[in-house]
């Protein structure tokens, strides 16, 4: 069965919970209050099957300019939009508050619905045509009309067909894609536990599902318990529809209107927003203190204005929100909509020189609200693939420009800038210092700005440069050692001569060999450092072992002292080294003996 769920939107007064229940049979108005005041307060739900098997869920929304949150929780989600006007008032100032949030969130789908025809029986078409002219700038200026009577019935077999013909040609709703189900309701039942509602618009849900709650305070894990629709029990749902989920793991208390149910690990969490106006008053005329609505979310927010149609949103708490989605803005000292936005980065950049905004505005100003992973992989860098994913922009089919290393998508014309740069980096330094072993590894992050230091791998990659000891230098860069050049060679003659009669402290110093030189000379495989100041020629651990393998085994220290002629100084830190390499055993205190 095709399921398809539709939200109402009108004036109060106007007849939409009578219109409801004249196609279902059902009463939508939930609460006492509501049906005893004739005046919808919160969100309301039917359901019906049309003639051509499609099952439609109906959300009706309040009317009332004091109600305006929950009206905009149960459009924020909506697919399809019933807009309704009844033909003895006309058009009236909540029409106009609910013809901005369908502007705002860019509702494309839905149709007309002139009601009360009964007490005006000459005016239908006539108010047919001015909503048709109020909603010219809204994705409903195509939609179909009809003019009806709930009361006698007159053009309910019509809106039938009309809504069934609306619903007919809706864009296939993408059963594979990841969850993010709004919250409208939650409740407990007896026995049951916690449950909550909402509009499934994408992906699939089954009983035992894990699922992701991103609520006020915090994340927590939920699984699906029962899942039901339209008050029909199901194991398994796909959208479009009404989802009631009981979830185990979760207290009533800790969710409600505003929080999402999520595939776990599928989508970003952000406080902050970069936006593109949408609809409304220049950002600059708008208040800094906002309500921003989306989904049923209503949070307030920070505006911060780049230029006319270009801002940053810092919203009070965190929201599962990416690249495109819509949003109301409201201001929170009034019910009064300011117009909508869509967002055009949930991660953007810091803002910290003078003059940031407006750069910003003009990097935001060539963005493209629909999105896509060239662009955004352009505008990054590098971004690794399953942030792309939650980003929702992972796509099959690789971009031109684009190379993927190690689970990151690589800007190409950014991947050959950043090994220029390093690679002129590393030469700038050998030339100026040839003592120096190379750019650590924190200062080329930071030299080429890359978001992770795991991708400075992937710049190194391929070069003609080298990682050794957490710093990065030509590979087989010239071993030169400048002043150093003079006493280091002074010092291999004398090792020559003495291979074991390590030079004093006080001799290194007096050849001007420091700390910085002997191990410019050690990088350069002239020299080999041990502990304790020690330093020998690289072939003299070699050296040693031919003169220990010619003693009787196992041998003393000082047997091992004696047949290389050196003193205790440098003949335990040796034979440390020896065993280190596995070329000798350590047997006791005192005793050692050569591996054969």
């Amino acid at each position: 069965m095709t399921r398809h769920v539709v939200a109402t939107a009108g004036h109060v007064d106007h007849g939409k919970s009578t219109l409801i229940h004249a196609l279902t049979g059902m009463e939508p108005d939930r609460w006492e209050e509501e049906r005893r005041r004739g005046l919808t307060i919160d969100l309301g739900f039917a359901w019906t099957t049309l003639e051509s098997g499609r099952a439609v869920a109906f959300v009706d929304v309040p009317g009332h300019h004091r109600f305006l949150a929950n009206t905009l929780a149960g459009l924020g989600p909506a697919p399809v939009v019933c807009f309704v006007v009844a033909a003895d008032e006309g058009w009236r100032a909540q029409s106009s508050d609910h013809r901005d949030a369908v502007a705002a969130l860019g509702i494309r789908h839905g149709l007309i619905v002139v009601t009360r025809a009964d007490r005006a029986p000459q005016r239908g078409l006539e108010v047919l045509a001015q909503a048709r002219e109020e909603l010219a700038d809204t994705g409903l200026r195509d939609a179909p009309g009809v003019v009806v009577s709930a009361v006698t019935g007159a053009g309910l077999g019509e809106l039938r067909e009309t809504l069934d013909g609306v619903l007919a040609v809706l864009p296939a709703p993408d059963t594979s894609a990841r969850v993010r189900l709004w919250v409208d309701r939650s409740f407990t039942i007896t026995g049951a536990g916690t449950v909550v509602t909402g509009t499934l618009a994408a992906g699939n849900l089954a009983i035992g599902d894990q699922l992701e709650l991103a609520g006020a305070s915090r994340t927590r894990s939920a699984t699906i318990r029962g899942l039901q629709s339209c008050g029909v029990p199901h194991t398994a749902l796909e959208p479009v529809t009404r989802v009631a989920l009981n979830l185990r793991g979760v207290p009533r208390e800790a969710v409600g209107r505003g929080d999402a149910l999520l595939t776990p690990g599928a989508w970003p969490s952000t406080r902050l927003l970069d936006v593109r106006r949408a609809t409304g008053d220049p950002l600059p005329q708008l208040p800094a203190q906002l309500v921003v609505h989306v989904g049923t979310a209503a949070v307030p927010a920070r505006l911060r204005p780049f230029d006319d149609d270009h801002g940053r949103l810092t919203l009070a708490r965190r929201l599962p929100l990416v690249l495109g989605d819509r949003l109301v803005l409201r201001d929170p000292g009034s019910v009064r909509l300011l117009g909508g936005a869509q967002v055009l980065d949930a991660e953007p950049p810091a803002l910290r020189r003078r003059g940031d905004g407006g750069r910003r505005a003009a990097v935001l100003a060539a963005m493209n609200a629909g999105g896509d992973a060239a662009a955004e992989v352009a505008r990054r860098g590098a971004v690794r693939a399953d942030h792309l994913r939650r980003l929702g922009l992972l796509t099959d089919v690789l971009p031109a420009d684009i190379e993927v290393f190690d689970g990151w998508w690589v800007h190409r014309p950014a991947h050959e800038a950043w090994q220029h740069r390093l690679r002129a980096a590393v030469e700038d330094l050998q030339s100026r210092d040839p003592l120096s072993e190379g750019i650590s590894r924190g200062a080329a992050v930071d030299l080429l700005g890359l978001v992770d230091e795991s991708l400075l791998d992937i710049v190194v990659r391929d070069t003609e440069l080298e990682q050794r000891g957490g710093h990065i230098r030509s590979a087989g860069a010239a071993t030169g050692l400048g002043r150093a050049e003079a006493p280091v060679s002074e010092l291999e003659i004398r090792l020559r001569a003495n291979p074991f009669r390590a030079p004093e402290a006080y001799e290194l110093q007096a050849l001007g060999l420091g700390n910085r030189e002997l191990a410019a000379a050690e990088r350069a495989g002239r020299l080999l450092r041990l502990r304790d100041g020690v330093v020998l020629l690289p072939n003299a651990p070699a050296l040693a072992m031919r003169a220990l393998a010619r003693l009787p085994q196992p041998f003393t220290t000082s047997q091992a002292r004696q047949a290389l002629d050196t003193t205790r100084r440098v003949a335990i830190p040796l034979l440390e080294h020896l065993d280190s390499r596995g070329w000798t055993r350590r047997l006791d205190a005192g005793h050692r003996e050569v591996v054969r």
